[in-house]
């Protein structure tokens, strides 16, 4: 057998590009003009679109636009199919990826772990509580231990009962004072009230004081406690100075009680002559008897107005 030529007998053998060339052009190829690869007698395949059929004989093919139904039951491998991997260039199968998440509105996404998020905020909330509790345990403990452990309790040291010092205090308690016309008067003493400027209740002071012997006594009911007082004298002189003898309980202190003209007034003035004086004692918690006498050896002209009491020593 020979070679030769047969021409473009079938369309696998068409050249559409055989009148380009020499050997084309002496078999009567030309131009596509309206159909045709170019050669004589060249076949028209043309169809409607949708109407091509591919694929083995047999085989159902969908038509143009329409999605070619998958044959075997769900879950079966389908024997056209073949894998990528066994593909010229093929690689490894990837990892599917999650769709992201899309919750908004018509979205048809997996929504957030709402109970997640919830048990996680309850822990955090419990946290800080507990923080709260022992933080503030710790500070009871450390007001115990600043406090000395002290309880509400009394101890053997310390007293339900009001002690002196909070409520028997003579700090904290009125003191009492007399007037003149309420002191027991002995000795040639009596009162009177025609020399003005006494400030006993009425004007009324305590005359008759400068002889010896003559006295005045203050028996003082309710002393809080065992201490010392201050003793306030209201005296007035006529322009000279005087003293007298203080005895405190039948002890006779061993200074006497200062009546100086503390008030500059002239001599024979009792009107100007008032003022005061005092004297540190000691008295006992109850009861106490306090006098003022003429004694021997004192210089006593002098009225005698109100006696008072003061918590400590000037």
């Amino acid at each position: 057998m020979t070679s030769g030529n047969n021409g473009a007998s079938t369309p696998e053998d068409e050249d559409p590009f055989g009148y380009l060339y020499a050997d084309g052009q002496a078999n009567g190829a030309q131009p596509p003009s309206g159909g045709g690869y170019g050669y004589p007698n060249s076949v028209n395949r043309v169809r409607a679109v949708g109407q091509r059929q591919y694929g083995q004989p047999g085989q159902q093919t969908a038509a143009y636009g329409q999605i070619p139904q998958q044959q075997g039951a769900y879950g079966q491998p389908n024997a056209h199919y073949a894998a990528p991997e066994t593909l010229p260039g093929g690689g490894a199968p990837t990892a599917p990826q999650q769709p992201a998440y899309n919750g908004g509105a018509g979205g048809r996404g997996r929504g957030p772990n709402t109970k997640g998020l919830l048990i996680g905020a309850i822990a955090v909330v419990a946290a800080v509580v507990i923080g709260i509790g022992v933080a503030m345990m710790n500070g009871d403990s450390q007001d115990d231990k600043a406090g000395g452990g002290a309880s509400s309790t009394p101890s053997a040291q310390q007293s339900s009962e009001p002690s002196a010092s909070a409520s028997g205090d003579s700090a904290h308690v009125k003191l009492p004072k007399i007037d003149a016309k309420a002191l027991r008067l002995e000795g040639g003493t009596t009162t009177a009230s025609d020399i003005k400027g006494a400030k006993a209740d009425g004007g009324v002071y305590v005359t008759g004081f400068n002889t010896v012997g003559a006295s005045v006594t203050w028996t003082v009911n309710g002393i809080p406690k065992t201490g010392e007082y201050t003793l306030y004298v209201n005296y007035g002189v006529p322009g000279k100075d005087a003293d007298a003898t203080l005895t405190i309980n039948g002890t006779a202190q061993t200074r006497p009680l200062n009546m100086k003209n503390f008030a500059n007034a002239a001599e024979g003035d009792y009107v100007r002559g008032w003022t005061n004086t005092w004297a540190d004692i000691t008295l006992h918690k109850g009861t106490n008897i306090i006098k003022i006498s003429c004694e021997q050896g004192n210089s006593c002209d002098a009225n005698i107005d109100q006696l008072s009491l003061g918590a400590g020593w000037k």
